[in-house]
């Protein structure tokens, strides 16, 4: 039987936690296949009470000598970034991959990872609203925010909140095989595996002051997604040079007029797809795509799935 120890900082997300206790701990018990599955326990600094995000406290019934014994180490994320990881907790984790065993993080569970230098040269991510911040405070970690989880072999990381099922899911594929994957997969009620990245799920609004020219210029296209629009037509509209109309473009939304008219164009096509029944070329005719296949490669890029797909995700609820 393989062992887990989920270490609880200070502020703990439940929700985080409670992924890997119920889907490593629980889903696979009665699951035959010839193996043990695994055996979870929760850890703190300290046997004793955690501080929760929540609010109300948890008790951990083991203390950091327990990750010393464990063969996966599953750090949830945990609410007060701007407070340090405890050494302890650093050495801890360290500790657990020097002796060649696995670490892995949930959420903002990764900036202990990477306080502990775990994640230095490694490809990681983190909720897409910290990703930045992560990459600012650990500058030799290569973030990357539009996966739902990465696995540098014994490092694992994932994505906010949900996507921790995602990297639980893999984990066991990894160690017990598919079959046990989908059959924990069934009994969480969740795909075995989910197409796409956290870009699906990023809120991109669009900035703006009432009065100003470049407010005015991006009212006017996100009601005319369908027209076809050129850098030139849209420095005609705004009484201003193409070169000064990118250089304040990207000053007030950090993309080029033609970028942000395109991720315009997508966030619409996903809007329509999650609201309505039309087909696909009519929603690439709407959103100022020049065809189906050209709504495909732009949606794909961007989110990680098909419009056909999203559909069948994000559509469901309609």
């Amino acid at each position: 039987m393989r062992s887990v120890a989920v270490l609880a900082l200070s502020d703990v997300v439940l929700f985080d936690l409670a992924i890997p206790v119920q889907l490593l701990g629980e889903t696979l018990r009665d699951f035959g296949g010839g193996t043990d599955g695994y055996r979870v326990r929760v850890c703190g600094l300290r046997p004793g009470p955690v501080r929760t995000g929540s609010g109300f406290p948890l008790v951990a019934e083991y203390g950091l000598d327990e990750l010393a014994r464990a063969d996966t180490v599953v750090v949830p994320g945990f609410g007060d970034l701007t407070e340090p990881v405890p050494e302890a907790a650093r050495a801890a984790l360290r500790a657990v991959y020097e002796r060649g065993g696995r670490v892995a993080s949930i959420c903002t569970g990764a900036f202990a990872l990477a306080a502990a230098g775990l994640l230095d040269g490694r490809r990681a991510v983190t909720h897409w609203a910290h990703a930045a911040l992560l990459a600012q405070r650990y500058p030799a970690v290569r973030v990357d925010p539009d996966v739902l989880y990465v696995d540098e072999g014994r490092v694992l990381t994932s994505a906010g909140l949900a996507a921790g099922i995602d990297l639980c899911l893999h984990l066991v594929r990894r160690d017990l095989g598919p079959a046990a994957a989908n059959h924990a997969a069934r009994r969480m009620v969740v795909p075995p595996h989910r197409d796409g990245g956290q870009a699906q799920f990023i809120e991109r609004p669009v900035p703006g002051r009432p009065g100003d020219d470049l407010a005015q210029l991006r009212g006017y296209l996100t009601e005319a997604l369908a027209q076809p629009h050129s850098l030139a037509s849209m420095a005609v509209r705004s009484r201003m040079s193409a070169r000064t109309l990118t250089r304040r473009f990207r000053a007030e939304t950090g993309l080029s007029p033609t970028r942000w008219l395109l991720e315009q164009r997508v966030q619409r096509a996903r809007e329509l797809l999650e609201t309505t029944d039309l087909p696909i070329t009519a929603i690439a005719h709407r959103c100022g795509f020049a065809s189906p296949l050209a709504l495909r490669e732009q949606f794909s890029r961007r989110t990680g799935t098909t419009p056909g797909r999203y559909r069948e995700v994000f559509g469901a609820a309609r």
